[in-house]
Parts: structure tokens; sequence; C-alpha cells
């Protein structure tokens, strides 16, 4: 039975008291009769006799809300008189949802003369086990609501052996006294959107597309919390059959063979490694190598063939507690070991070595035709800025002769063949090749971070800088045929693919159906594409695309019935012009149930650390969580984003926050004055990594904030630069050039802890304890200084987590106390700080 979106009763706590609402409409399932076990003795092991307590405590699962159809309308007294099967012990369920907007107290009171047990969001909360014989002496029991804004389901189980049994009356009382908090009943699933939505829940993880077209595998992986799920799928393209390949990843490196229509998957039994093959139309499994190198393996496009990487040595490990660095990328204190590259000879099982030497060696691509190989090594300069150089070769895997097509390259990273081999496309910065893919203003820095593509022609060795006047960031480049090739490219605030054709060197974006694509994969012998994304207000969605069409097709959308019960907020672009008459691109998000007339406060996010926000429905701070809290949230895109061209990306280099600060600063004020709905009173900001020490810079340069939180933000760029493990290489793209002995104005004077008496805005700081990129330290001394100048500050650790938040349950409780921490200032309303942190 569909049934729309009906408040049952709607309650505002306005007064100074706790107030109730009275259900006066119920939804319950139809009653199911329970019959009582045969009583081979009349007692059991204990001594106890059956009682109607024992078939209450009965599993039943808990169905969804379509199930619930039958409509009750309680009576004067309040009480609903539900229905039993007559001379029958019966059991009915109830369900409601009571939606709170706010943080606070609230508890579910049920009355009946018959046994209850209540379930909130599924679990069992409390039950109550006796009878009485009529309504005047009917008992009560009560348990409180997750105290969290949001909606929690409340289910209720009636064990009735008569009449007069079932009748059933429901009280909530909402226990957050003196607020304007709105409590709501509804016996609809929709709700506005949680933390866990972000979180829990079946998302595509990967996909890859069969040689000729015809198949196509997907990944998926379950969340559920603590312990997630992968699983693998078949999908069939011609008639949209489905089957079940592969589950918690049983089938390790679960791929397609590059010529043949069939997987293959790595099998170990009895300590011995094999290679496996699946027929796809009749999943006959088929070993075609025993006893294989128990490594990761990449097929020669041929088929004829593997390569794997296998090291000298096991890494060494540190030398007791007293150790030595070998190099400023080796804080673990263990020697590194050295890799090389190595063939298996499917016919034959003969295992070649092709590198050897006191250098790693890294495979970069096999050519179509399996006889060549690129392979590249690396040397750390750690004199000379960005700290490393690259050779790449092409080696005839059959005469072994190696043709070096670049040494001491510091700017250009991997490359792949094109089909006929005779050309690849290469990776890298602008600077790369002695800067032919520059495109920036004089006396500007090329940003590392903004990658480009080059196309060398094997033969001449010309070197073409294909995307020099292209402004998207190119992310992944893949050979279509030896005139095409498909780029996934950071565009602005989105992923796209875009094709490019060497004949004319025109760039054409594919219409593509998601915000951010996260992976693309093309058929080498047929028109066919598949790739999987996410955009603002959805989750992650697989498609399959006949490219002599272009249109996609949706193939795989597994959070869908999740997203549908989910009521989000509007999402719309809003961008400005800054005073050095840049367009900064930004996005907002309206609260559900938006209302012009009123005014909400605001939290804006940004990142600045040269990377664009992108539109993902889940992320780190997920907006629509934010939004369905009450918030507008503003999101923009400073100078020095890449996506948007090497000019603009260029403007990260050796700032530190100046131009970018100013960005976030104007847009706030311009999206104030452009928005009447805001409260220019209530506004928050907050940002993680750069964004974190953007929040701490920015607070010392306006008052404009209420609250600030800054999460793994940078305090001293010095420290930070010398202390964090990836700190003096992010250095060479933020501050090229620029060190602590040669540019003290900028390590000093952009530093905000030398700047932290100019903060008043109170500032949570959020840290790892064990934050290998920005080390905690940061936060700790910034925290130090703002107490020592008695300013409002608190900081949040986070034991035993690194850069990313990733355990499930701190992952909760650091999301909650940021969320607490706006709503003590930005709605005034310290309650739910003071019940995380007493």
């Amino acid at each position: 039975m569909g049934k729309n979106f009906c408040f049952l009763l709607t309650f505002c706590c306005a007064a100074a008291f706790a107030q109730d609402i009275n259900l006066t409409k119920l939804y319950g399932t139809v009653p199911l009769e329970i019959i009582a076990p045969v009583e081979v003795d009349t007692v059991n092991a204990d001594g106890t006799k059956m009682s109607a307590e024992d078939l209450l405590k009965l599993r039943l699962n808990i169905p969804s809300q379509t199930i619930f159809i039958k409509e009750y309308e309680a009576d004067t007294t309040g009480f609903f008189q539900t229905e039993t099967i007559e001379g029958k012990t019966s059991v009915q369920l109830f369900s409601f949802y009571v939606h709170a907007d706010a943080y606070g107290g609230a508890k579910v009171e049920a009355t009946s003369p018959g046994m209850l047990e209540i379930y909130v969001n599924d679990k069992l909360a409390s039950s109550k086990k006796t009878t009485e014989e009529s309504l005047s002496h009917a008992g009560d029991i009560s348990t409180a609501l997750n105290p969290y804004p949001g909606a929690s389901r409340v289910v209720i189980k009636l064990l009735a052996k008569n009449k007069q049994e079932a009748a059933l009356k429901i009280k909530i009382t909402d226990e957050k006294t003196g607020s304007t908090r709105n409590l709501s009943v509804t016996e609809s699933p929709e709700r506005r959107m949680v933390l866990d939505d972000a979180i829990k829940g079946k998302r595509v993880s990967d996909i890859s597309v069969s040689s000729k077209g015809n198949y196509i595998l997907i990944s998926y992986t379950d969340n559920q919390g603590e312990r997630s799920y992968s699983s693998t799928e078949l999908y069939y393209a011609k008639n949209g059959r489905r089957v079940w390949i592969d589950k918690n990843r049983q089938k390790q490196q679960l791929q397609w063979l590059p010529v043949s229509e069939q997987l293959c998957y790595v099998s170990k039994e009895d300590a011995k490694t094999s290679l496996v093959s699946i027929h796809p139309e009749t999943l006959e499994e088929t070993v075609i190598a025993h006893d294989i190198p128990d490594e990761r393996i990449t097929f020669s496009p041929d088929e004829k063939a593997f390569y794997y990487t296998r090291t000298s040595q096991p890494r060494a490990e540190k030398d007791g507690d007293v150790f030595r660095l070998q190099t400023l990328t080796d804080r673990s204190g263990g020697k590194p070991a050295h890799a090389f590259i190595y063939r298996y000879d499917l016919a034959t099982g003969q295992t070649r070595q092709l590198t050897f030497g006191s250098h790693s060696t890294r495979l970069n691509d096999a050519s179509r035709d399996g006889r060549f190989i690129l392979f590249s090594i690396s040397d750390e300069i750690i004199t000379e800025r960005p700290f490393s150089k690259r050779a790449m070769f092409r080696l005839n895997i059959e005469t072994m002769q190696v043709d070096t097509l670049w040494k001491d390259e510091k700017y250009a990273s991997g490359a792949v063949f094109s089909p006929d081999g005779k050309k690849i496309l290469i990776s890298g910065s602008a600077d790369a090749f002695g800067g032919i893919g520059l495109d920036i203003e004089e006396g500007q820095i090329a940003n590392l971070y903004d990658t480009q593509a080059f196309i060398m022609n094997l033969e001449t060795k010309r070197i073409d800088p294909v995307t020099k006047k292209f402004n998207p960031n190119v992310q992944q480049g893949r050979w279509y045929d030896n005139e095409l090739i498909y780029f996934k490219v950071e565009d602005e605030d989105r992923v796209r693919i875009y094709s490019y054709r060497l004949s004319d060197g025109k760039f054409t974006a594919l219409p593509v159906q998601e915000d951010v694509v996260e992976q693309f994969d093309v058929a080498r012998y047929a028109p066919v594409m598949t790739y999987y994304g996410v955009s603002i207000s959805n989750s992650t969605r697989a498609y399959l695309v006949p490219l002599k069409s272009g249109l996609s097709a949706r193939i795989a959308d597994p959070y869908d019935a999740h997203l549908a019960n989910l009521t989000l907020g509007e999402v719309k672009d809003w961008h400005f012009v800054n005073s050095e008459g840049a367009e900064i691109k930004g996005y907002y998000f309206l609260p559900p149930g938006f209302d012009a007339n009123r005014q909400y406060p605001m939290i804006v996010n940004y990142y600045g650390g040269t990377s664009p926000i992108e539109r993902r429905f889940e992320s780190r701070y997920p907006m629509h969580v934010y939004a369905a809290l009450g918030y507008v949230v503003y999101v923009l895109q400073p100078s020095g984003a890449t996506g948007f061209g090497q000019k603009f990306s260029a403007l990260h280099v050796n700032t530190w926050g100046i131009r970018s600060s100013d960005d976030i600063i104007e847009g706030t004020k311009k999206f104030i004055d452009a928005h009447p709905f805001v409260d220019r009173t209530k506004i928050g900001c907050i940002g993680a990594s750069y964004g974190g020490f953007m929040t701490m810079y920015l607070q010392t340069r306006t008052d404009l904030f209420a609250a600030a939180v800054s999460h793994a933000g940078i305090s001293s760029i010095s420290s930070y630069w010398g202390e964090g493990y990836w700190g003096y290489s992010y250095s060479a793209a933020a501050s090229a050039g620029s060190y602590p002995w040669n540019n003290r104005e900028l390590y000093v004077e952009q530093s905000p802890l030398f700047h932290a008496d100019k903060i008043n805005t109170p500032i949570l700081l959020v840290h790892g304890t064990v934050d290998t990129n920005v080390p905690p330290g940061e936060s700790i001394q910034m925290y130090t200084a703002l107490k020592i100048l008695g300013k409002t500050a608190e900081l949040i650790q986070v034991e035993g987590e690194n850069h990313h938040i990733l355990s499930y349950e701190k992952r909760l409780k650091w999301n909650e106390s940021i969320f607490a921490w706006f709503e003590r200032w930005l709605k005034d309303d310290a309650s739910w700080w003071n019940d995380l942190y007493r």
C-alpha cells in the first residue's frame, strides 16, 4: 500500500517544560497467530514452565514500512483498539517515525494491558512482560530515543490473547526544554539525511569491460559501519542478465583477459598459486597456469604472458630502537628494497627477469604486439626541486635492446603505448621536457599538481604538449585507437570524460550522467565504454555507453532504494567575480523544507590546497547532512585550484592563503548580501588539511565568522614542512623554491601560529593522534597559543587515527563533535556539546 508523507501530529517545543505528543493515528501489520510449542515436559531444564513471555520473545523480523497497511484511529481516551484472532494468541506490529530537527532527549511511552516490546531503529529497547485485565489497569513501558537530529523508527510488538489485551496507547515526550526544536511523527520512512547515510550502504566500487564489449564486471562495497563486504557481478550487455561472480574477494585479482572474452583470477591452495579462467557464458573454470609466482600480475596485451614485480629482498626493518634514516622519504628507518620486472610465459611456464641493478624499476606498459615494455627508474635528488628525477626506457623483450626515451626528467611521470606502438601518451606537469607545456603568466610558477598530457613520436622523439591550452586537470588517459584518446579529467568541480582526436587536436566532452566520474573503461575491439560515478545529490551509479550514440544506459544503482527515503535540500550554483576580475565558482545547499522568508545560519566550506571540492554526495563533510541540520552550506573553489587552467592553478604557488583567503572572505560577504535568508551574524567555516590551515589563517584576517572548525590543519608552515612525511615534497608545489632560510616572510608571516593573538572566533581544532601527513603538533601548538591568550578554543584528538578518520565509531563522534560545535555557536545551544564533553 503506497502512502504519502503525512504528518500524524506535529508539535513545536517552545515552552520551558517537556511537552507530549499523543498519537491519534497508527499503522500496523495484520495480526499473526502465535502457536505454542508442544510441551514434551511441563517444565524445562531450569524447572520453568512455558509462559506467554516466552512467546513474546520469539524472533520476528521487522518488515519494511509498506507491510504496515492496517490503519487505526485513537479513541477519546487515546487508546487504539487493535485486532486479535478470536480464541488465539496473536502478535501484531506497529510502526512510526519520530523526527527531530535539533539535538535533545525524547522518549516513547507505550501503554497496554497486553505484553509489549519496543524496538528503536530495529533494536530491542524495552519490554513489558505482564498482562492486565482492563484498560484502567494497563501497564506501560518507555524507552529513550536517539538524541541526535534525524529520524528514529519505532516498532512496537503487541502480544494479545484476547480483545481486552489488544489495546495500545502511545505517547512521545520531548525532554528538551526551553528550545524551539520541532518534533514530528510520521508513518512514512521519508526523512532527512543523517551521517550514517553517507557512510553505510552499498555502492559501486569498480567497473571494467571485456575486450569485445559483451560483458561488464561491476564490483560493490557494502559498508555496514565497523565492517564492509565486497561483491562482484557479471553483467551481460546483450540481455541485461546478472550473475554474482565473487563475494568478499575470494577470487583474488579478478580481471578480464586482454584478448579473449574470459575472466581470470588468482587461486591459492596448498601453498601454491594458480591462474584460473572463467568462461562468462558457462561460468566454467579452467586452470591455465599452475604454481605461478605469488605476486600482483599484469597481462601482456597479446595474452601470451604476464608481468610482475618482485623485490630483491624484503624491506629492511628498523635496526632496534636506535636507527638511521636512509632517505627523507623513509620514515620507517628501514632500507628500501629494490624491485625488478619479471615476465612469465604462459605457454612454457618460463620466467625471465627483465631488469636488474641498484635502481628499482617500474613497469609502465606493454605494447599491443607483446614485443616491447616501457619501464622507468627514479632517483632522489634532495637538493633540487621537486626532489626526484626519472628516466623512461623502451625494452625490446626479444632482443633485450633498450631505447632511452628520456632521462634526468624531473616533471614527467608515467607513459603508455598507442595501439600500434609508434607513440606513447605521457603524463606530467607543465614544466616537463623544458616547459613545453607551460601556459602561465610571466612571473608565475606552474602548479605541479596540475597534470598535463604529452604525446611522443617514438621514431622522431618529438613531443607534443596536447593539453597545453586545455584547462581541465588530467587524471587518466586511455588510447581507443591510434587516432583517439579518452581522458578522465578534473573539469572545475566536476570529473568528466573527454575524447581527444590526434588529427585535429580537438577535445570533446562526453555527455556523462554523473558530476564526478570515478572510473571508466573502454573495450579494445568494440565501440563500448563503461563508467561509474557519483553526483552531488546521489550516490554511485554505473553505466554502459555504446560510443556510436554516446548515450549512457544505467546498469547499476545500488543506493537507489536507500536514497528514495531521503528528503534532500536543493543545491544551486553561485559564482562571483573577485576583486582581481577572476570568476570564482561555487555552489550552495539549502535545508530541506527551505523557507525563503526565514533566516538560516550558514557554514562555508573550502579546501584551498590546490584541488577543488568535487560535487560528491558522500565526502569527508557530507554537506546534505549539514543542510539537514538546518544550515545553508556555501562551497567555493578559491584561486589556486586545479581544473580551471594553468594560470588559475598557479595562483596557489608561494601564496599560502593570501589569494585564497581573499576569495573566501569576499565570496562569503557577497553571498550574504545576495541571499537575505542567511543570518550574517551566524556564519561558520570548516576545512581540512590545507583547508584546516585556511580555517586558522582566515581567523587571523577577519571576524566574519561566529564559529570555525579546523581538521588536521597546519598552524606553522615550517614545522609542517620539516616534520610532515610529505611536507617538504608538497611544498615543492605550494612553496616552489621557498624555504625557511630564504623566505622568512612566507614561512612566518603566513603561518597562523604567529598571528594567534588576532584570532577572536571560537575555534575547534580536530586531529588524529598518528597523522603522518600533517602532524598532530600543528593543532596542539595552536591550541596552546590560544589558551595562553585566553581565547575560546577546543582541541579534539582522535586516538589512533591518521589524516583521515576511518574507524566507524570514531568517525561518528568526530562528526558529532563538529555538529555540536556549530550548534553551540551558530544556534546558541550548547546542550549537544555539553553532553559529549561534560
